[in-house]
């Protein structure tokens, strides 16, 4: 088992604000990977097969959770790549590769959910992708902390306190510069 305690997850469904926290917490310095999703989805001009798509998640957030080294916050792990698609192969992924035992959990939020290019889900969709995921971060043994329904802000700053609480160093001082943004592409 690898154990990366300094590596977080941010999880929920689509349109709940993950990404726009994101890029608010990489402008305070905190190392962000962007959700492999949206970078696979761009790159196929759509949504390719389930079991490829899936597959296809897993396997970069297996490659990113092995050379990033934290803190940093993922947004989307390989617990969600397996709960898109459960097989064997990824449960033993999710069983071998662990992040923080507290999982950000982002729940739906119909005031600011819109769809988009990559994001297609229905807001009853949506909903359902928040429920499949709590589910399995939940079977995972991860514990969710769910994210305020508040500004973005407010939310960075509910991040970084808790992250800073985990973490030993103080990466999130105001001289550091801001954060690295990382695509998934590998």
């Amino acid at each position: 088992m690898i154990l990366k305690p300094d590596l977080f997850a941010l999880t929920g469904g689509p349109g709940a604000g993950k990404t726009a926290l994101l890029l608010a917490l990489q402008a305070r310095g905190l190392v962000c990977v962007a959700e492999s999703a949206r970078a696979i989805i761009r790159e196929h001009g759509g949504r390719p097969p389930l079991p490829f798509f899936a597959n296809m998640m897993l396997q970069r957030d297996l490659a990113h959770f092995q050379v990033i080294e934290g803190p940093a916050l993922f947004d989307r792990t390989i617990v969600d790549a397996w709960a898109t698609f459960p097989t064997p192969e990824g449960w033993a992924a999710v069983s071998e590769h662990r992040y923080n035992p507290t999982a950000f959990i982002a729940p739906p939020w119909r005031e600011i959910y819109v769809q988009d290019a990559e994001r297609d889900q229905t807001w009853d969709e949506a909903v359902a992708s928040y429920e499949l995921c709590a589910k399995a971060y939940a079977d995972a043994g991860y514990v969710l902390l769910e994210l305020p329904k508040t500004d973005v802000e407010t939310r960075a700053e509910f991040v970084l306190a808790h992250i800073a609480d985990q973490v030993s160093t103080n990466a999130f001082s105001s001289t550091k510069s801001p954060g690295e943004a990382i695509e998934p592409s590998t």
